[in-house]
């Protein structure tokens, strides 16, 4: 896959990433949605659409890690659950990467507005779905449903990104009889999983912008640490407003 390069990035632009890196790093391990801040910069600094999408998938892997090692005492005992699980988000990964990979560049920018919508309406109306099926029988794992969706929203991480995880979180939310937190800890592993996969074909067979990828992945690591530090005490309805505004001007940019 061949891109034209923006022209080299100067200081300021390095740490415009950088910072947004450690924002999409925080986001990504409180909710999700952090590839709405690093995708948008990218774009604005040159990069093409799918260089921009899969150096960013690059970038956030250890952000992912990071926020998980964060959140490890939430993780504790879900060892079962995450390896049911974690198949799923494994086949969808590759299953996105192959998409994003063999479908033309006018393709994805065709879609990936549509992508940012959905995002943005899901981020909104995630307290509201899990409420009304909160009441509903739900298996400690997971039936073949929940699997299913897990796929879904692998398939969709691998392509895109953006509100995997607040797809995530609000499918097992609403399917899985645990906490908010333990299923957002299990949120970040799955998502984790299904951008490393991505990543792993990324680097074989598509164009890396490894400069901007290397910055992410630096900002993402304290980021994620950060995300799971402040996860309980950051007002879900501000950050929900800090991405829709971000996502708007990703969706303004590619219309």
């Amino acid at each position: 896959m061949h891109a034209t390069l923006p022209a080299p990035m100067t200081l300021p632009e390095a740490l415009l990433v950088l910072v947004a890196g450690f924002a999409a790093g925080t986001i990504n391990t409180i909710v999700g949605s952090g590839t709405l801040i690093t995708f948008p910069v990218l774009l604005a600094l040159g990069y093409a659409p799918v260089t921009a999408n899969v150096s960013n998938s690059l970038g956030l892997v250890p952000g992912s890690a990071s926020g998980a090692l964060g959140m490890r005492r939430e993780l504790a005992g879900q060892r079962a659950r995450l390896l049911r699980l974690g198949s799923a988000s494994l086949c969808g990964g590759v299953l996105g990467a192959v998409l994003l990979l063999v479908l033309p560049a006018s393709a994805f920018r065709a879609i990936v507005p549509a992508l940012i919508a959905l995002a943005l309406v899901l981020v909104v109306a995630q307290p509201w779905l899990a409420g009304r099926l909160a009441h509903r029988p739900r298996r400690p794992h997971g039936g073949p449903l929940v699997w299913l969706g897990v796929l879904g929203a692998g398939v969709y991480g691998g392509y895109f990104g953006a509100a995997q995880g607040v797809l995530l979180v609000g499918l097992l939310g609403a399917t899985l009889p645990d906490s908010l937190h333990r299923i957002n800890a299990t949120k970040n592993v799955l998502a984790g999983m299904v951008n490393g996969v991505a990543a792993l074909i990324f680097v074989v067979v598509a164009h890396i912008a490894w400069l901007p990828a290397g910055l992410i992945a630096a900002g993402s690591i304290v980021g994620g640490q950060v995300g799971a530090r402040t996860a309980r005490r950051l007002s879900p309805w501000a950050l929900r407003a800090v991405i829709i505004v971000v996502g708007l001007v990703a969706i303004v940019r590619l219309v």
